[in-house]
């Protein structure tokens, strides 16, 4: 019975991709004999968030040692933007330890240090990926827009790859939402061609190059972001696990100038571009009773739709979300023990998404998971795989 057993807690966090737990890794020199032979930067500002892919041609020019590793590192003003990173080896795409790593030389910079799971042989080349995504980077601009305006914003970033090597080539590709583009920084040589922006290539930049990308475009896509999820997961003696998330959204684009009008709302389609009507949130394969509901109560305007591995449950909130507006709602299914809750003998281990698919896309600020065990005796061990930055988590254990 669970009421006598130890629990093991393990999450698998699974919002975008899988990690590894990040430690904190001292080390003090950069690799002088590592340059980076090629760089491809791709910055991908088409949703909210900002995605950004770096291709890395890795040349070590020694020419009696190997290289195990390298170091790689992030503006300062990142830091505090930054909600994944992971780095691949390719073509095959075998993912790369990442840690967390100081450089005594650089102590205000931000660095982590890249396992290569086959030493880099001297004279030789690798090819690395490198992925990262930002979030509250694109700021509405400007910041108040009526309701028949669309939504433009502005990035800030740097056309060069922040590293501690020198770069031997490289070319940056911007991709926007659309070709409707205000402005940007003719940093040359640059070309735009629909809605791609590309600079380069340029060659032999020396380390930590830094040269200021300006671009104001529009974006209605969603600007969406979750201030607060509280998720309780509650696990049952009968065989059922019920999960119930409590969740503040806030439209974070552009603020709505003026008044609302509800009948311009029905009869211009231009007049809903900026806001948000509804969005999809996937729930698992498994999960039945859902209910969807406020303060108020219930709320009718959701449609489930069962697929093979998942179900996709349609949120349209009481009324339509425009920069600044606010809503708060209830989400709630159970989902049956077996799926999730394993055993050996009288060691019991949970195996469970952090959180669910809110949408696409999604930002969240502040994270709160309640684990709910009945008549629990101890709490053997608990863990979550999870990237630091990404959220405030708070774990509440009820026995």
């Amino acid at each position: 019975m669970i009421n006598s057993s130890l629990i093991i807690l393990i999450w698998n966090f699974a919002l975008f991709f899988g990690l590894y737990i990040q430690s904190f890794t001292a080390t003090n020199i950069i690799d002088p004999d590592l340059n980076f032979k090629n760089v491809e930067k791709h910055i991908d500002l088409q949703s909210q968030l900002t995605k950004i892919t770096i291709r890395l041609v890795l040349e070590n020019g020694s020419k009696d040692r190997h290289i195990r590793n390298f170091l790689f590192s992030l503006e300062p003003e990142q830091k505090n933007s930054l909600s994944y990173i992971a780095a691949y080896r390719e073509p095959v795409r075998v993912e790369l330890k990442l840690s967390e790593a100081k450089v005594n030389a650089y102590p205000n910079k931000i660095f982590y240090q890249i396992e290569l799971k086959d030493p880099l042989s001297p004279g030789r080349t690798m090819s690395v990926e490198i992925e990262w995504i930002l979030t509250h980077e694109l700021i509405p601009h400007p910041k108040e827009i009526t309701q028949k305006e669309k939504q433009l914003v502005k990035y800030t970033g740097n056309i060069y790859l922040y590293t501690p090597y020198t770069i031997i080539k490289q070319t940056t590709t911007v991709s926007l939402p659309s070709r409707n583009i205000e402005s940007y920084t003719k940093f040359k040589p640059v070309s735009q061609s629909d809605s791609f922006i590309t600079y380069g290539p340029y060659e032999k930049l020396s380390p930590f190059s830094y040269e200021e990308l300006n671009i104001h475009f529009e974006n209605n896509n969603k600007f969406l972001t979750v201030t607060k999820l509280e998720r309780n997961i509650e696990i049952s003696h009968w065989g059922n696990i019920a999960v119930e998330e409590h969740i503040d959204l806030l439209h974070t684009g552009a603020l709505l100038k003026g008044s609302f009008s509800r009948y311009e709302f029905a009869r211009e389609s231009k007049s809903w571009e900026a806001s948000i009507q509804s969005f999809d949130t996937i729930l698992p394969a498994a999960a039945s009773d859902i209910y969807y509901r406020d303060e108020i109560g219930n709320i009718s305007t959701s449609h489930t739709r069962i697929k093979k591995d998942s179900v996709e449950l349609n949120l349209r909130p009481r009324f339509p979300l425009f920069g600044g507006w606010k809503t708060k709602y209830t989400v709630g299914y159970n989902v049956p023990s077996y799926e999730y809750l394993f055993h050996t003998g009288d060691l019991y281990t949970l195996e469970m998404r952090l959180l669910d698919h809110i949408f696409d896309d999604m930002v969240i600020d502040e994270l709160i998971v309640k684990i709910i065990c009945q008549k629990v005796t101890k709490i053997l061990n608990l863990a979550c795989h999870i990237l630091q930055h990404v959220y405030q988590i708070l774990f509440i254990i009820l026995i």
